[in-house]
């Protein structure tokens, strides 16, 4: 998968306003110590849910505990990405983390534009996003500009 799928699923999670999720007490249970209904929901992380830290675990149980509020196209999106995220190598989250945290420090105003440009690339049909690459959002964007003068 390549960066900028990975950039484009974070961007679209922010964006689709998925549920926000409810923190669990310290302490997340370990995988046998989930409900029935959260091991079905949270099941394409199940090979790394007892690796993960705390606070991770704690993340997707409150996803979980909010995923029948859920409407069906919402929660069909978190299972795809939950999907997308299991399958990532350790580097690619990492990368995939970096974006996100780059994407929480760029201004309002930038988040707004990139929201819109993310709208505009999600609502072209995949074979016009292929010949119009000029339309798809701009990768550098969320770069921060390069500190002092490099003449």
């Amino acid at each position: 998968m390549g960066a900028a799928r990975i950039a484009f699923m974070i961007l679209a999670f922010m964006v689709g306003g998925a549920a926000a999720a409810a923190v669990t007490p310290i302490g997340a249970p370990r995988w046998d110590a989930l409900s029935a209904e959260e091991r079905h929901i949270l099941a394409p992380l199940s090979a790394d849910w007892n690796r993960m830290s705390d606070e991770q675990r704690q993340k997707w149980v409150g996803i979980a505990r909010d995923h029948r509020r859920l409407t069906p196209e919402e929660q069909a999106r978190i299972q795809a990405r939950m999907k997308d995220w299991a399958n990532l190598r350790p580097e690619q989250r990492e990368a995939a983390r970096d974006q996100y945290r780059s994407l929480r420090n760029i201004p309002p105003d930038q988040r707004d534009a990139l929201r819109e440009q993310w709208q505009r690339y999600r609502s072209m049909p995949p074979e016009e996003r292929a010949v119009k690459p000029d339309t798809r959002p701009q990768r550098g964007v969320l770069r921060p500009a390069p500190r002092g003068n490099k003449e």
